[in-house]
């Protein structure tokens, strides 16, 4: 069940999302609003959940981390805790930045970042494959990005349809 979003909670929101570092005072006067009620109304969206993190993004090819694999992850026999066991190893390995159980011939789809093809090597065969619970993995390098965000489209939100350009 989604919440009720004014347009100036989706205002702020749009605002967190394009800048996690804007002071409330910013905020505030970006939104027509006083710093107090700014304050309050950030603080509700975090308190129900709207908001659950602020992070900041990095470069990877700055840091080396410039080789990027999408991974279609069959299991042997999804089972409920075949597919548990899978999903927690995967929380903790630092190479997996986003996993999603998906619908059709794979059960999960994963990015994974390293830094070459012999540490992505290193990853399957170390972790993905050492589980002893997949049948199949299909790897695509990724060559280049077109579009990557991590900003919700607060457009598509019902109630806020045509507020937010």
């Amino acid at each position: 069940m989604s919440l009720e979003i004014d347009m100036i909670d989706a205002k702020i929101l749009d605002l967190i999302q394009q800048d996690a570092n804007l002071s409330v005072a910013d905020i505030a006067d970006r939104v027509g609003l006083s710093s107090s009620p700014c304050w309050r109304r950030i603080k509700r969206l975090e308190e129900e959940g709207v908001i659950t993190k602020r992070v900041t993004i990095l470069d990877h090819d700055k840091l080396g981390l410039n080789f990027e694999v999408i991974a279609s992850v069959k299991l042997q026999l999804p089972t409920r805790e075949n597919l548990e066991r899978f999903e927690t190893a995967v929380a903790n390995w630092p190479e997996v930045v986003d996993c999603a159980t998906v619908t059709g011939a794979v059960d999960y789809m994963l990015r994974v970042v390293t830094t070459d093809i012999h540490a992505y090597d290193d990853f399957l065969r170390d972790k993905i494959l050492a589980l002893g619970l997949v049948s199949d993995v299909q790897s695509r390098i990724v060559i280049r990005i077109s579009k990557r965000t991590t900003a919700a489209p607060l457009g598509l939100v019902r109630r806020l349809a045509n507020t937010i350009d």
